[in-house]
């Protein structure tokens, strides 16, 4: 019975959750934002490039 309590007391599982997900969410709004300034930046790239070909 005190093995049974001392699981269910231990509380460093749900830490552990807590700071993958709090790494998931930073990872996610670290890929949105370099795709989205990838793009912007390729697409500006390849229009100056399409510009000079001119």
């Amino acid at each position: 019975m005190t093995l049974l309590r001392s699981f269910l007391a231990d509380e460093s599982a749900a830490t552990a959750i807590e700071y993958g997900l709090i790494a998931a969410g930073i990872a996610l709004a670290i890929v949105t934002v370099v795709t989205n300034t990838g793009s912007v930046l390729l697409s500006n790239k390849f229009n100056s490039i399409s510009t000079a070909m001119k």
